[in-house]
């Protein structure tokens, strides 16, 4: 899935957008200062270079300054736009949590679009069966979840009614 290295890419970006080490450097700089990352010239070179990679904070930074996806920085051939969630988009003053989140969320967005419908339908019912899981949830939803089921004893119940009901309990969609 990979077809170039960082370097060819930032080269790239310099290229068709005519900007220099120092520019990028620039561009970057108020994401450094927002999210803790420190990036300094010799970082730049050396990923323009080809002589090392940005890690993942660096890419990140590096993502949000280029304004292009982290994972075509990377050079894996995916389209060059960055995918935003409007989640992330409404964090401006984000910590080093909500960085963490926000690359998770970006992620989930990048690997769902390599899906076809039926796996995104996958995706979709698998992540709300971990929702209804107290593991995995932000909070607590049991109180939400049906603990037990009686018959009607005020009236009297049809076999058509018991099968209407069964198929309600069965249906994994409820």
């Amino acid at each position: 899935m990979k077809r170039e290295t960082t370097a060819k890419r930032i080269n790239k970006i310099m290229e068709d957008r005519r900007l220099r080490q120092v520019d990028i450097l620039n561009l970057a700089a108020p994401y450094c200062k927002q999210y803790g990352v420190k990036m300094n010239k010799s970082d730049i070179s050396q990923y323009c270079s080809g002589k090392t990679e940005p890690n993942q904070d660096k890419l990140f930074v590096l993502g949000m300054a280029l304004d292009v996806n982290e994972s075509w920085l990377m050079g894996l051939d995916v389209p060059m736009g960055r995918i935003e969630s409007r989640k992330a988009i409404e964090r401006p003053n984000m910590g080093t949590k909500a960085l963490k989140e926000r690359r998770i969320e970006n992620q989930i967005i990048e690997n769902m679009n390599e899906l076809n419908d039926n796996g995104k339908k996958n995706l979709l019912n698998y992540s709300k069966v971990l929702i209804g899981n107290p593991e995995f949830a932000k909070e607590d939803k049991s109180y939400l979840k049906v603990v037990a089921a009686h018959e009607r004893t005020d009236i009297e119940v049809t076999d058509e009614m018991r099968k209407h009901d069964d198929d309600i309990m069965n249906d994994e969609n409820f």
